[in-house]
């Protein structure tokens, strides 16, 4: 038996069986990815002073993904043109590169995830900060106050911890965002979440409220970028996998029937379309607010 409109349109919605499944699909990806960004917004308005840490992200890393996802998506309507004009290895040039476009992808973002696991937050206690603000300045290291928790937030790797007190290597204030001639101590920039600094500093363990490496449980920031940005993961992994089918063994179809083989990329197309478009939200709400 045939399973009518596979790759014909249906006369009461103009669409084939596939088109009008991935947009149903669509339909509820929507209002998952938006119930997520709404709750985030509301969280992020209701936050206190402080506590919201601002361009934690390396924007330089953000900004490349971005670019790499637009790539792929132009790639992708390559490799469903391609079909349409009956150019097969074109085609297969075409989807490989949006395959690889994904594998880097995710190549950085597993980079942005060690360094968020090997990086470390520190509150330094208000009435304690002061003894410490010399070298801070010194160091044009980052730092920040939580008027909420009466404490300061310096970051950084940690160098060496012994019986009292951290070592470690302060992040900088990142030279994209500020002037770095123009140095005011009492309202510093924040910093980006990049190590390889050489200096090390030292804060006495008695003078830390508390301390933690910049995972979910550090802080809510943290807990929705690795809700969001994992979640957005999946969704890129999902499609590589299509795609990697569909230059493997389902480009067999192209010999019985190329136009169902191009409805077919068509379809992975327009969701792969949607997985870029969250990303290019994502960007600005996680990486540049």
């Amino acid at each position: 038996m045939e399973i009518p409109y596979t790759f014909t349109a249906r006369p009461d919605t103009g669409l084939y069986n596939g088109k009008l499944g991935i947009w149903l699909f669509l339909a509820s990806e929507v209002m998952l990815f938006g119930a997520i960004f709404t709750a985030y917004l509301f969280v992020r308005l209701g936050a206190e002073d402080g506590t919201w840490p601002d361009h934690i992200q390396s924007v330089p890393l953000g900004f490349a993904n971005t670019c790499i996802l637009i790539t792929s998506s132009i790639t992708m309507v390559w490799a469903w043109v391609a079909l349409k004009e009956r150019k097969f290895n074109t085609y297969r040039v075409a989807l490989a590169i949006t395959i690889l476009c994904g594998v880097v992808f995710l190549c950085i973002k597993a980079k942005e995830y060690r360094d968020k696991y090997v990086h470390f937050g520190f509150f330094i206690k208000e009435e304690a900060m002061v003894k410490y603000l010399p070298e801070l300045t010194k160091l044009d290291a980052f730092y920040v106050a939580v008027p909420s928790q009466h404490a300061f937030e310096v970051r950084g790797h940690l160098h060496e911890q012994t019986a009292n007190s951290f070592v470690i290597v302060p992040d900088t204030n990142p030279k994209y965002l500020v002037d770095l001639s123009k140095k005011d101590a009492a309202a510093p920039a924040a910093s980006e979440s990049a190590g390889g600094e050489e200096q090390t500093f030292t804060i006495d363990k008695a003078d830390v409220g508390r301390w933690g490496n910049l995972l979910p449980a550090y802080g809510t920031y943290y807990a929705i970028y690795f809700l969001v940005t994992g979640l957005h993961a999946l969704h890129i992994i999902g499609g590589i996998i299509v795609m990697l089918y569909f230059l493997t063994i389902g480009s067999r179809l192209y010999k019985r029937n190329p136009e169902q083989l191009s409805n077919r990329i068509e379809v992975t197309g327009i969701f792969w379309h949607f997985v870029d478009l969250v990303w290019i939200t994502v960007f600005p709400i996680l990486y540049l607010t």
